[in-house]
């Protein structure tokens, strides 16, 4: 029976990765599914972009900017970038 083992050594290791590719495999195709049916539940609340968003108010766009240069800032100051 020892010439079993070779064979047994490299088949249950294969085997075993096999049933894992499969389980994450599905794991991953069910979260995508979900969020496809997640996506298509409320394809109106995206908020887009504040400039092609004419719900939003001019304060809210103002605001947004605002935010964006102070990134800029807090990015430059990470770099050692002199302002």
């Amino acid at each position: 029976m020892d010439h079993y083992t070779p064979l047994l050594a490299i088949t249950v290791p294969a085997i075993t990765a096999l049933i894992g590719l499969i389980v994450v495999t599905r794991a991953m195709l069910k979260g995508w599914q979900d969020w496809l049916a997640l996506q298509s539940q409320n394809p109106g609340q995206s908020p887009g972009h504040p400039l092609t968003n004419p719900g939003q108010s001019p304060g809210t766009r103002i605001e947004i900017a605002d935010l964006k240069e102070r990134v800029r800032q807090l990015e430059a100051i990470a770099a050692g970038v002199e302002l």
